[in-house]
């Protein structure tokens, strides 16, 4: 039945996004046979770097030497007094904690952090994974699988039941990033690259390609990811643009393995502040074209960090069908700019995108970021069917909900071939 009013049509859009499930195609959380590697709780919740960043506002006074030797519960007490009890949540952080606290049924106030600590006391993991993927109406999470990573490699050798909601990706900064010492790397998990120092010479280019077959085989990702500077530029005379060329990107062409690429983040601006001290800068989008133009074989998930760079990306998505705008990432998780950037990619590329992903660390950070996201989303995708509407285009509630279906799962795995 269509629709008859403006009013009818917004109800519809916004019931559409509040039911439709997601799976999230970028996250950094774990599956629960990776014990430690699985972090959730309000401890980690307050301690995750963007507020650890906040902190060091509030309290500019406090060394940061002495902040890295506290535990992380003393660390918690800080950024909660510090930011909650001293001020008032309003920043986007620590209004994820206010919300992620409440979701839970805990009463958000001052006194709120012992309360939160006692209802996560002996919880057990396997249900409390269940728990946030009911109230955030996530249905799958995509992973970020370091190999490079000695402890995350064991936990693959080791095995274990697998939780199928937990979707593998497979990282490979190290192989883009630093060359000579993914060289070493490779050395010590026994394949046969010499050198390093001048990019990968044929040896180690078909030794690059064995290691990135067996990981595939190992986990099965669902794409190659990897976080690249400001300054990435392709193609390049740098060992960056060696490796994609010579290995990367022929291997994904091979096995049909779409290419997640990140770019935008200035790593370590203050190291001072560990993983809290990276910094965002604008990123050349004639890059990714580029890419796109000599590979037409592969497919490229894209996500920029400035928001200076979204306009002309949006441009170019236009252009390309094997390149797929995903997500507003990091430091445009913000209800400002992930409208500007919903209502931006709508008009340019309709619904051929995927509008949000959490790039969640804590488990449940779930949560508040798919809650605080459909409320945006969905103010934004009203107003854009209320103006078909209103040029005379008929709607129906499941032309809407189709295309919801789409922009939370449907593109992306499409996209992906899954």
């Amino acid at each position: 039945m269509r629709l008859s009013t403006e009013a009818a049509v917004r109800k519809a859009v916004i019931r559409a996004v509040n039911k439709t499930p997601v799976l999230d195609m970028h996250t950094h959380i774990y599956e629960p046979r990776f014990k430690k590697l699985l972090l959730w709780g309000i401890d980690e919740l307050l301690t995750y770097h963007y507020l650890i960043a906040e902190l060091f506002r509030a309290r500019p006074d406090l060394p940061t030497g002495v902040f890295w030797k506290l535990s992380k519960k003393k660390q918690a007490d800080l950024i909660w007094n510090a930011l909650f009890v001293e001020r008032s949540p309003v920043g986007e952080a620590c209004r994820g904690v206010v919300t992620c606290i409440k979701a839970l049924g805990i009463r958000p106030g001052p006194t709120a952090l012992e309360k939160a600590r006692r209802y996560f006391a002996g919880r057990d993991i396997e249900s409390y994974v269940d728990k946030v993927f009911n109230i955030s109406g996530v249905t799958g999470a995509v992973m970020t699988n370091n190999p490079f990573d000695p402890e995350e490699a064991a936990l693959w050798d080791r095995g274990g039941k697998r939780d199928g909601r937990f979707i593998p990706a497979l990282r490979i900064d190290n192989l883009l990033r630093d060359w000579p010492g993914a060289a070493r790397a490779l050395r010590e998990m026994g394949y046969k690259v010499a050198g390093g120092s001048k990019g990968p010479d044929a040896q180690a280019a078909k030794e690059i390609l064995r290691f990135l077959s067996d990981w595939t085989d190992r986990i099965d990702p669902v794409y190659m990811a990897a976080s690249l500077p400001p300054e990435f530029g392709y193609p390049g005379r740098d060992d960056c643009t060696a490796v994609l060329d010579r290995c990367i990107l022929p291997f994904a062409a091979e096995r049909e393995l779409p290419m997640a690429v990140m770019i935008g983040a200035r790593i370590g601006v203050n190291p001072e502040l560990r993983l809290a001290g990276d910094g965002v800068g604008r990123s050349s989008v004639e890059a990714v074209e580029a890419l796109c133009r000599q590979w037409p074989e592969v497919r490229f998930l894209v996500t920029m960090l400035a928001r200076e760079n979204q306009h002309q990306l949006c441009v170019a998505a236009r252009k390309f069908g094997n390149l797929m705008l995903f997500g507003c990432w990091w430091f445009l998780n913000d209800p400002s700019i992930i409208e500007m950037m919903t209502a931006q990619r709508l008009e340019l590329l309709g619904t051929s995108f995927v509008p949000q992903h959490s790039d969640a660390r804590v488990l449940d950070q779930l949560i508040y970021k798919w809650r605080h996201s459909r409320i945006v989303i969905g103010e934004v995708l009203a107003d854009k069917f209320a103006d078909a509407f209103n040029s005379g285009w008929p709607l129906t509630s499941r032309e809407i909900k189709r295309d919801v279906e789409r922009l939370f799962s449907g593109n992306f795995l499409e996209f992906v071939g899954r």
